[in-house]
């Protein structure tokens, strides 16, 4: 069986606006598929509004409705999704379904170090402009000295696996003196190491202000009472049927299949659906990837459905801390257990104080051994 390249993942543009894109992906499966590619497609920007999943555990069909930014590169968007696919390339342009996957390399960490003038908003420049580079940030340390200047470094992926050429280091530096113009002094860029050189071991200090309920305020909009989780055993032979019955929010459809994948479960068949008010439905059929068969331990059952009502919940957790004359903002959110964390939550952090123009000085970003992110950010009470 194969498939022409080019029918591995299909557009379908919106016909009138404030429509849908249609995304139709057919290609070999894998485990953590759709936590993947859900997860490039909010690294893009986009929200999933409807989506229908169906595999036979060889080959999998998946049709995502998604809505968002008007600027999106679709040409980009459809090639990052067919990198995602298995076995999606050969000399030959047919694509095979083979058994034998190879799990990637882990990407090297390069640090981008700039001085520049301080100014407002401009952290969130240079996080903007680093997506639109596509770089992802791994660990981030920035502070601002009394007479206006600030030192950046950030450690960086390279999602196009680019930046060991020289002029992938030229262009990336050109496109941030674009953006930052007259604020920037200098820039560097240096290789670093694999990925998990950059992990910081967990502080007791680091894991009381993650998980200590008096100090993270969890925030949300969301209601425990509005997160309705049950699982059926009866309804088919075969699989476990996992219903899903909660309100909206950005990156719920990652948040389900990156918990899923963790679990090491497959989604033989499923189906969501964002209906009025931001109500969502969502039906899975499941089975573990191990042995093929339904979820039928009670305790099982009940650990899955636990981590996902609180994924579903609390995506991230945020505090807040007076230290003297300021206020440090501290956000955790979850990684997983293949090391990548969620899409532009720094970016999301960046802009929300460079609209209320709050003034920050300090930026420390962790990656943690307990699979946990957490960014500190110091910032001027205004």
């Amino acid at each position: 069986m194969g498939i022409l390249h080019d029918d591995v993942v299909i557009f379908r543009e919106a016909e009138k606006e404030g429509d849908p894109t249609v995304i139709t992906v057919n290609c070999p499966d894998k485990t953590g598929l759709g936590s993947d590619l859900c997860r490039i497609i909010l690294f893009f920007g986009l929200s999933i509004v409807r989506g229908d999943v169906s595999t036979d555990g060889k080959w999998c069909y998946i049709v995502l409705w998604v809505v968002g930014k008007e600027n999106t590169r679709w040409s980009l968007l459809k090639k990052r999704l067919i990198g995602a696919c298995p076995s999606c390339s050969s000399a030959s342009g047919i694509s095979y379904y083979s058994s034998d996957f190879h799990p990637p390399k882990p990407p090297h960490v390069f640090l981008l170090k700039f001085n520049c003038y301080d100014r407002k908003g401009l952290l969130h420049d240079v996080t903007e402009a680093l997506c639109e580079l596509e770089l992802v940030i791994k660990k981030v340390k920035v502070s601002t000295t009394p007479d206006g200047k600030v030192m950046d470094l950030f450690f960086i992926t390279d999602t196009r696996e680019l930046m060991h050429t020289e002029k992938r280091k030229e262009d990336t530096k050109e496109y941030l003196r674009g953006a930052l113009k007259d604020a920037i002094i200098d820039i560097d860029i240096e290789l670093v190491g694999p990925a998990a050189d950059i992990c910081s071991p967990a502080s007791s200090f680091l894991l009381a202000a993650i998980t200590d309920e008096e100090t993270i305020e969890n925030r949300t909009l969301i209601r425990s009472d509005e997160v309705t989780i049950t699982m059926d055993n009866t309804l088919s032979p075969a699989h476990t049927l996992v219903q899903i019955m909660c309100q909206n929010h950005k990156g719920l459809i990652y948040d389900i299949m990156r918990t899923l994948k963790d679990y090491n479960i497959q989604i033989c068949y499923g189906r969501f659906y964002v209906k009025e008010r931001g109500k969502c439905d969502i039906d899975l059929f499941i089975i573990t990837k191990g042995d093929g068969k339904k979820i039928v331990d009670p305790k099982k059952q009940h650990s899955l459905s636990s981590r996902l009502r609180t994924e579903l919940l609390h995506p991230v957790r945020v505090g807040v801390h007076s230290r003297g004359p300021d206020t440090e903002l501290l956000v955790a959110n979850p990684v997983e257990l293949s090391g990548k964390g969620r899409p532009l939550v720094f970016y999301d952090i960046t802009l929300a104080l460079k609209m209320l123009q709050t003034c920050i000085f300090s930026v420390t970003i962790y990656i943690l051994i307990i699979t946990q992110v957490k960014i500190s950010l110091e910032f001027i009470k205004r």
